[in-house]
Formats: structure tokens, C-alpha cells, sequence
């Protein structure tokens, strides 16, 4: 788990250092091993993790939901 003080929600997370190298690697591991979002690197632009509505937006679009959700 990541432990990010975000002042907002459309914070740039890059341009304020709250999001390194180090630790976007350890977003895409947490996205993948938390919420079942596998990251291709087509998709790696740094635009889709730039702020937590364009992580949110991202994993939204992206996540797999088990076939008994799907059912519902």
C-alpha cells in the first residue's frame, strides 16, 4: 500500500515529486496486485497517472471484473 498525501484529487503527481520513478513502478505493482489492472506498455503515458482522477479514470476503463460480477 502506498502512503500519499495528496492535497487534491487533480494534484499533478509528478510535477510535485509525489510520484518518482521508484514509486510509479510500485503504483503499476499495487494497480495490478490490488485491483487485477495489468498496465501494456501502450498505455504507460504518463498522462493516464498524472493525477488521482486520471489513475481513477484509468483503472475504471481498464479493470476486469470476475464473470459473476459481469453477471449481475
Amino acid at each position: 500500500m502506498m502512503n500519499l498525501e495528496v492535497p487534491a484529487e487533480d494534484t499533478d503527481l509528478f510535477e510535485t515529486g509525489l510520484l518518482d520513478s521508484l514509486s510509479f513502478i510500485e503504483l503499476l505493482v499495487q494497480l495490478e496486485e490490488q485491483l487485477g489492472v495489468s498496465v501494456s506498455l501502450d498505455q504507460l503515458e504518463p498522462d493516464n497517472f498524472r493525477s488521482i482522477q486520471h489513475i481513477v479514470s484509468f483503472v475504471l476503463a481498464n479493470q476486469r471484473f470476475p464473470k459473476s460480477a459481469a453477471a449481475i
